[in-house]
């Protein structure tokens, strides 16, 4: 399955949650599990992103639909972006 890269920032709202409710980070979890995808890996960050989760996903549009449901409920804001293994990427450049 296609992999992604999604950093979290999260928002005043979000900060508030998760300073009461730091177990919410993993209930998100589960959500983002039922929705078909898988979390390889999470980190909390320092810096201009507040965590960065690793996600196996079906497709594009399935890792969109998480992170449009995710952004809607206006505690955190995403980016994600496609990622692509290493040797993946050094196959497809001598296919060329």
């Amino acid at each position: 399955m296609p992999i992604f890269v999604m950093l979290t920032t999260l928002t005043d709202a979000g900060r508030k949650t998760i300073k009461n409710k730091p177990e919410r980070m993993k209930e998100v979890n589960n959500e983002v599990e039922a929705h078909g995808l898988r979390i390889i890996d999470q980190f909390a960050l320092l810096g201009p992103y507040d965590f960065v989760n690793i996600l196996e996903a079906p497709d594009v549009n399935a890792v969109s639909r998480v992170a449009l449901a995710l952004g809607a409920r206006g505690t955190l804001q995403t980016m994600t972006m496609a990622a692509i293994p290493v040797d993946e990427f050094i196959a497809s450049l001598k296919e060329v």
